[in-house]
Parts: structure tokens; C-alpha cells; sequence
């Protein structure tokens, strides 16, 4: 991904001895020290200060994320960039974790998953591992489902984000599929990133049980709305008949993709007892989406890969899903023998012929 950087401001000079607009040299100038007259004195102090009290209030706001103003600043410009106030604590962090772009990375976790060797920390070190993956760590969004989860969070990553006080006891624990604080966990996480997108915050949402390879970005397409993996892929990635994951969705915030995200979490009352993957396969040929004129696309399991349907090409993987994969245990124990599996590979120092994953077909069931 590239980021954007605005030009900084460029000023014109008049080279000293030369006229401008005949070209000719002008007699040399006589000042009364042998260097600088006292106009002169008093421009070079002006310009020293007006340098260093903007690289001092640049260390400042760098400091200090809650300050009223925050700036941004070059020491060798005097051109000064004033942010806007955050509006809430989630507009706060996401402020904080956003890419220039104002695109974040977004994952879940409750009390379980953020232990200490479970898939929160798997997840961490897959982008340690990874290429060009380290250095989008720090636009990852940990949003934590409980207290518990919040505090493992804030020991070892620096966005962490509570969303839920009222009922952590019933979301803090491993949550089976498909059982009642499964998915009361899932549709608050949907609400939360609808409220994402109402703050104009593009994203990419990952589960934690995604193990990250490489940087995703070069593989998005440029000019699709809203885009999501596959449990398995058919080849078409226009095609909605793809049996679709909603693990991992990258999304653009517009007014398109905010209604989707309203339309789909009131549809979740219409289809009661279903995850978000099923309500989105109900309702993504309805006349609504369809009016929408928003442009879906599908990833090739060749680069999000998953247990469903692992990549077949190590090469070019992106990124690996423990779905098919049901218990926490089992999920934790075939992402550490995946991530095993990319470290041989990526110790070879080659491209390899075959791939072979060491996980079993849809584990757990």
C-alpha cells in the first residue's frame, strides 16, 4: 500500500548579487559588520525561532496523543498540519491507529482467546514472521469483548479497545459455534464496526485465528467497495455464489457500505439464531444490496487460504484462516503446526515447488 504524503510548502529566493529581471550582476553589497546588517540579524532569529518552536511543539503532540491540538510537523518546514479533536474514546483510538489513509486493522478477542499462548498471541507473532507484515502491527485494533481481555490486551499491544462492561462474564470464555454468547458476540462485534465506518474509518477486519504472511494490500482490489475470503473459492471473484467467510473483509467507508452494514445487522432480528457469515448469504441478492450499486468482490483461497480450503502455493499466500476448525484448542494447535510450516519455508530462502500444509481436513467436526 502507498502511503500519501503532502508536499511541503517551497519558498523562492533571489540569489544574492543577481537581478532577477535583467540577469546582471548587481554591485556587492556592503554591511556594516562584514557579514550581516541588523535586518538581517533580526530574519535569521526570527527564522531559528519559528524552527524550533515547531519541532517543540511537534515532540509535544508526539507525546502526548490527548492533547486539544495535535500537530504534525517537518524541523525543516515551517508548515503546520492541525488535526481535528477526537469525538469519542473509539474515535480516539482509531485516530491513534490509523494508516495516513485512515484505514485500521480490526480483530476481536475475548478473555480466552487473549491468554497466553492461545490464538491472540499466534496472531501477533505471525506478523513478527511475516513479510511486510511487521509494520502494519501498529494499526491493529485489538477489540476486547470483556475487562480480562482488555488488561491481557494492554500488556502486549498498544490499541486495545473495550466495547462491552455489562456482560464480559458471558462473553469471556472460548464461545463454541454457534452458541448463545458465540453469536451475541459476533453481532456486537458487527455493531462495532458499523459504528467504524460511521466515523469514516476504512478497515480490515481480521478474526485472531488468521495467521498473517504477507502484506494483503497489493492483493485488494482497487476499485471494489466491500471485499471478503471464501471458505471456498470458485473462481469468480464477482461471484456471490462463493461460500463466503466473513473473517477477514477489507471495507471501504462510504454511504454504500454503512447501509450494508445497517441493513445487515437489523436482518440478523429476521433471521434469528444465524451468524453473520448466513445473514449475509440471505440477504446478499436482496433488491436492497442490489440498489445499493456497490461493488462486492470475493479473495482467491490461493491467497487467503483457510483450513477449508488451504493455499496450494506458499509462494503467494497471504494469510491463514483456522476456519473448519471447531474448539479453541484445536484451532491454537493447528495454527502453531501452520506457522511452523511457514518458518521451514521461509528458512529455505527459495520458492518450492510443492506446498503441504501439516493440518487436517476440517478439524474438530
Amino acid at each position: 500500500m502507498k502511503s500519501t504524503i503532502g508536499d511541503s510548502s517551497s519558498s523562492s529566493y533571489e540569489l544574492a548579487g543577481v537581478s532577477i529581471e535583467d540577469g546582471k550582476p548587481k554591485p556587492p553589497v556592503e554591511y556594516s559588520n562584514g557579514f550581516f546588517g541588523g535586518r538581517d540579524v533580526t530574519k535569521v532569529v526570527l527564522l531559528v525561532t519559528t524552527v524550533t518552536l515547531s519541532c517543540i511543539l511537534f515532540y509535544k503532540s508526539a507525546n502526548n496523543p490527548l492533547n486539544m491540538a495535535l500537530w504534525k510537523t517537518n524541523c525543516n518546514s515551517s508548515k503546520i498540519v492541525q488535526k481535528r479533536e477526537p469525538v469519542s474514546e473509539l474515535d480516539r483510538v482509531l485516530m491513534n491507529a490509523a494508516m495516513e489513509n485512515n484505514t485500521v486493522i480490526i480483530t476481536a478477542i475475548n478473555q480466552a482467546w487473549a491468554e497466553p499462548n492461545s490464538t491472540f498471541g499466534l496472531f501477533r507473532e505471525s506478523f513478527k514472521a511475516g513479510i511486510e507484515t511487521e509494520r502494519l502491527l501498529k494499526h491493529v485494533i485489538a477489540v476486547c469483548l470483556d475487562t480480562k481481555a482488555l488488561d491481557l490486551c494492554k500488556e502486549v499491544h498498544p490499541h486495545c479497545y473495550l466495547i462491552n462492561a455489562t456482560d464480559s462474564y458471558e462473553l469471556a470464555g472460548p464461545n463454541q459455534f454457534m452458541t448463545p454468547g458465540y453469536l451475541k458476540l459476533i453481532w456486537r462485534r458487527m455493531d462495532h464496526l458499523r459504528q467504524v465506518l460511521d466515523l469514516g474509518y476504512n478497515f480490515i477486519f481480521t478474526d485472531a485465528d488468521i495467521l498473517w504472511f504477507r502484506d494483503p494490500f497489493p492483493r485488494f482490489f482497487p476499485d471494489a467497495d466491500f471485499q471478503m475470503t471464501c471458505d471456498d473459492y470458485n473462481g469468480k471473484p464477482s461471484d456471490k455464489n462463493n461460500h463466503v467467510n466473513s473473517g477477514f473483509t477489507y471495507v471501504k467507508a462510504n454511504k454504500k457500505t454503512l447501509r450494508l452494514y445497517e441493513f445487515w445487522i437489523k436482518s440478523s432480528q429476521t433471521f434469528p439464531g444465524k451468524h453473520d457469515q448466513d445473514v449475509f448469504n440471505f440477504i446478499k441478492n436482496d433488491d436492497f444490496i442490489e440498489k445499493l450499486g456497490m461493488k462486492i468482490r470475493f479473495f482467491d483461497t490461493v491467497y487467503f487460504g483457510g483450513f477449508c480450503q488451504p493455499s496450494r502455493d506458499i509462494n503467494v499466500v497471504n494469510t491463514m484462516h483456522a476456519n473448519c476448525c471447531i474448539g479453541l484448542d484445536n484451532k491454537v494447535n493447528h495454527l502453531k503446526a501452520a506457522l511452523e510450516d511457514w518458518k521451514q519455508y521461509l528458512s529455505l530462502n527459495t520458492t518450492v515447488a510443492e506446498t503441504k500444509w501439516n493440518i487436517p481436513p476440517r478439524c474438530g467436526y
